[in-house]
């Protein structure tokens, strides 16, 4: 083993490789997608059919990235140039690195509104306001101005310094801390959300099978849900697989990632629709939902001031622990394949970075096509291609391999050969299908 490789960072503990990995899979779909998509889709029957979806196409595609990764020891470009050397899967990485790159720059000023409500609400600013004057101050902080701007850039600098940090000392450090927290806040919130009156109808909404909403567009959606939701096809798992010890499970991390995944999302539906069921709102999806609905939601509350302070740290935290991921996949390329320090390259990567999520700012056009290219092309084009390299190129003995524990193949070797070289595949194929329109139910 080379100098280089001895010098790299690993995650010290099974604890820090999971909160690292579903901080990266939690993110601000959790809360404003994933809960209404239940609800709306039949409750208990889409869980049933998203669970599965999750265990059956999930895992097997995040234990992929994770196979690449740990055996590569690279970045996600560097991986499949050591893996096939002198062919053209590379472009998988480049297609990862540039993926991460584009849905950053967006990202980052979405999680820059985060930061925004912080303040106002810290500052009691929503006190007393009318639904129409938080629409206006919603306007505002998301639309054409400085604001979105300052905030996305100040988001983007605490992104910068943790993960500047390195692995141990910095992402792990960071998710090793903020995912509990994460997880308190949401119970307080559970708290509060079920104890108002009317609770009972946002459980009904969540949780009550109804097997007549289940049609062709919710098996798409529970599909769809379960690709998108765990950071997959753009190499931030394989970038934090490269940080595994080998002494590791890679099944346990990735099973474990993905559980922690939906179980939040799941808790976060009970934070959310309780309360606005018990106000008589319309449950919707969307920014709208958390950033101009619950402002008001939390006037006609007691203790609406606290509730809304920490309801706003816990959409940041979500932004944080995403918004690290995906900088850590640019970062770790160019400090291994343009030789740059890690302190350089985080701040070249978060620069510019940030000088794209300025025009996504400013101009809602680079916004959209930067989500949707990123979306709709790139993350499925990189799930497809990096499952089809495990299950195809990379070879059966590797990937036994890497999936041992205590000296022998993991039990699930076996079914995971065919899950990842046929229907992981076609899974990906029907969401990529779908999400450019060419396949509807």
């Amino acid at each position: 083993m080379s100098h280089k490789e001895h010098k790299r960072d690993v995650f010290s503990s099974k604890f820090g490789i999971v909160a690292a990995a579903a901080g990266s899979a939690i993110g601000l779909g959790n809360i404003w997608r994933f809960p209404y998509l239940t609800g709306e889709n039949g409750g208990a029957a889409f869980l049933f059919i998203y669970l599965f979806f999750v265990l059956a196409l999930g895992v097997p595609v995040m234990l992929s990235e994770f196979i690449i990764g740990r055996k590569s020891q690279a970045n996600f470009f560097g991986a499949f140039r050591k893996l096939a050397p002198g062919s053209g899967w590379p472009i998988i990485g480049i297609m990862g690195v540039a993926a991460a790159f584009m849905i950053l720059a967006f990202y980052s000023v979405v999680s820059g509104w985060t930061l925004e409500y912080i303040v106002a609400a810290a500052g009691n600013y929503f006190a007393d306001k009318s639904s129409e004057e938080i629409k206006v101050f919603y306007d505002t902080a998301t639309g054409q101005s400085w604001r979105p701007i300052f905030f996305m850039l100040a988001f983007m600098a605490i992104t910068a310094f943790i993960v500047k940090a390195g692995v141990q000392n910095g992402i792990e450090k960071a998710c090793k801390m903020m995912m509990p927290l994460l997880f308190v806040i949401v119970l307080v919130l559970i708290g509060k959300s079920l104890s108002l009156e009317g609770a009972s109808k946002g459980l009904k909404f969540l949780f009550q099978p109804d097997f007549s909403k289940v049609e062709g567009s919710t098996i798409l959606n529970a599909l769809g849900q379960a690709f998108f939701s765990l950071s997959l096809g753009m190499g931030a798992m394989a970038t934090y697989g490269s940080y595994i010890n080998k002494n590791e499970s890679l099944g346990q991390s990735a099973i474990y990632t993905s559980l922690a995944d939906t179980f939040f999302a799941v808790l976060v539906g009970l934070a959310i629709f309780p309360a606005v069921f018990a106000f008589g709102i319309e449950p919707s999806e969307g920014p709208g939902l958390v950033f101009v609905i619950f402002p008001g939601i939390f006037n006609q509350m007691v203790g609406g001031y606290f509730f809304a302070v920490i309801f706003f740290v816990l959409l940041a935290i979500t932004a944080l622990t995403s918004t690290i991921s995906l900088l850590e996949v640019v970062v770790l390329y160019f400090v291994e394949e343009l030789k740059m320090k890690r302190t350089v390259a985080t701040w070249v990567a978060a620069g510019s970075i940030s000088a794209l999520g300025v025009l996504c700012a400013i101009n809602s056009s680079i916004f959209g096509f930067f989500d949707s290219t990123s979306s709709n092309i790139l993350l499925p084009m990189g799930g497809l291609l990096t499952v089809i390299f495990v299950g195809w190129v990379l070879g059966k003995t590797v990937v036994r391999n890497e999936l041992e524990e205590d000296g022998r193949p993991a039990f699930y070797f076996r079914i995971f050969i065919p899950v990842i070289r046929f229907l992981a595949p076609l899974a990906i194929a029907i969401v990529f299908l779908n999400s450019i329109g060419l396949l509807k139910f």
